[in-house]
């Protein structure tokens, strides 16, 4: 743990300093949530959408963060952006722990119908 806060304080120092540094951005989100802070990763996550609205991995992650976050529905409608985008870790999204809220809400339905239809025409 003190590790892990030590990074923090780091990547924290360093995204002052340099808020569009994209690398060091991914690692403070991912450290946040590793840390159970997760409104921070939230926010760092979606500034990094605001940075690569395009990239699907960001997407997938923003859609973990809501999920953890407790906003399955804005996590559905980001799964969904993050597939049309060209997020191809089928497996992993059906199993992610990050994604188990928006998993147990009926709308991930429609997240399921476009893996389906993607792995058709795969």
């Amino acid at each position: 743990t003190r590790d892990l806060d030590i990074e923090i304080g780091f990547l924290e120092g360093l995204v002052s300093k340099d808020p569009g540094y994209f690398e060091a951005l991914q690692l403070l989100a991912d450290d946040y949530t590793r840390r159970g802070r997760i409104p921070d990763g939230l926010r760092v996550a979606h500034h990094l959408k605001t940075l690569r609205p395009g990239d699907p991995e960001v997407l997938f992650n923003l859609a973990c963060s809501l999920s953890l976050a407790g906003e399955p529905g804005p996590a559905i409608d980001e799964l969904l952006r993050a597939l049309e985008a060209g997020y191809r870790d089928i497996d992993w999204m059906l199993k992610d722990p990050d994604l188990a809220a928006a998993r147990k809400d009926p709308a991930f339905g429609t997240v399921r119908d476009r893996v389906r239809t993607l792995r058709a025409g795969a």
